[in-house]
């Protein structure tokens, strides 16, 4: 067994993490706007949403403040430790160049998640969470 596995399958690990991760931030926004438009009460609870406004906020902060997403770090830290390659830029960065072979600058990705951050609080407007209140307590 080589010595670097451990670290490369936490980095692994974490790669999945910070996948997950994605898929909710871009998936819950897709699943707010559609749940409400068919009546899927669900994607109104408090929790779902907070937590879905939470992860926004925080990737266009760090954005916004230059700095590099603490799964991104670790990642690389462990696949330095485990003698593997690494890459440099935000998780979302490299694999969204990789995928689209285009290199934009990071202004392009701070205004990226901007607009989206925006666009989840369209939502929260628009389709308001259930917050377990009556509007029109009568």
């Amino acid at each position: 067994m080589s010595a670097g596995l451990p670290y490369r399958l936490l980095a692994d690990v974490v790669l999945t993490l910070h996948v997950c991760i994605v898929a909710f931030v871009v998936g819950g926004l897709l699943v707010t706007i559609a749940g409400n438009v068919l009546g899927w009460r669900w994607v109104n609870t408090l929790g779902f949403r907070l937590a879905h406004l939470a992860a926004i906020v925080i990737v266009a902060a760090q954005a916004w403040l230059g700095a590099t997403c603490p799964l991104t770090s670790l990642e690389m830290w462990l696949r330095a430790r485990a003698l593997g390659p690494t890459y440099d830029g935000s998780f979302l960065e490299h694999w969204l160049q990789r995928l689209l072979y285009y290199d934009a600058p990071s202004w392009v990705f701070t205004l990226a998640y901007s607009l989206f951050g925006l666009l989840v609080a369209a939502t929260w407007w628009h389709f308001p969470p259930n917050t377990g209140r009556k509007d029109n307590p009568g």
